[in-house]
């Protein structure tokens, strides 16, 4: 087992530890968590962007067309799915 050091914002540590918390992790254990994922996958397993992505043109459209069919359908929900795109 090895140890790392890093340094962060006291704010960001407080409500990660808070947030943790309530799930009933450790920070130690969702890093680990993290860092495992990366391994595995390759990627940082969440999106990562300049500018919130929901106020994307793709995503503001796609709620567009969602909206549209729930009046459409009467109101029912389900998913749309990659091919209706």
């Amino acid at each position: 087992m090895t140890q790392i050091n890093f340094r962060i914002e006291d704010d960001v540590k407080t409500n990660a530890e808070k947030a943790l918390k309530e799930m009933g992790l450790s920070m130690s254990s969702a890093i680990n968590m993290f860092l495992v994922k990366v391994g595995r996958e390759r990627r940082i397993p969440f999106e990562i962007t300049a500018n919130d992505p929901f106020y994307s043109p793709e995503n503001m459209e796609r709620l567009r067309r969602s909206a549209a069919q729930m009046e459409k359908t009467g109101g029912t929900v389900h998913e749309i799915s990659s091919a209706e795109e």
